[in-house]
């Protein structure tokens, strides 16, 4: 795997009375970020034991890939909505590769 690769992990966590429209807003920035240059791979998982907590796991093949991805209408449209669907700010953590 090439050292520049990103990968990276966002936890969002959904207001209880908001779980399956945060889910399907979720699944929703999915076919078109695969589509985008540099997506190497971007799924999304939910917790089996909490439904509120959803996480995307991604791998970008650099930094500005990425940075272009945060711009795209997709994922601007879904964090106009945050408020009204989040219990609290996305955590989005950038990781790089080491061993």
């Amino acid at each position: 795997m090439p050292e520049n690769r990103i990968t990276v992990v966002a936890r969002l966590i959904s207001k209880p009375d908001k779980i399956d429209e945060t889910r399907q807003a979720l699944i929703g920035l999915i076919e078109p970020t695969r589509e985008e240059k540099g997506c190497v791979f971007y799924d999304l998982i939910q917790n089996n034991l909490d439904e509120t907590d959803f996480t995307f796991i991604e791998e970008w093949t650099c930094d500005d890939a990425l940075d272009a991805h945060l711009q795209t209408r997709h994922l601007l449209d879904l964090q106009s909505k945050e408020a009204e669907l989040l219990a609290a700010p996305p955590d989005i953590r950038r990781y790089s590769r080491i061993a």
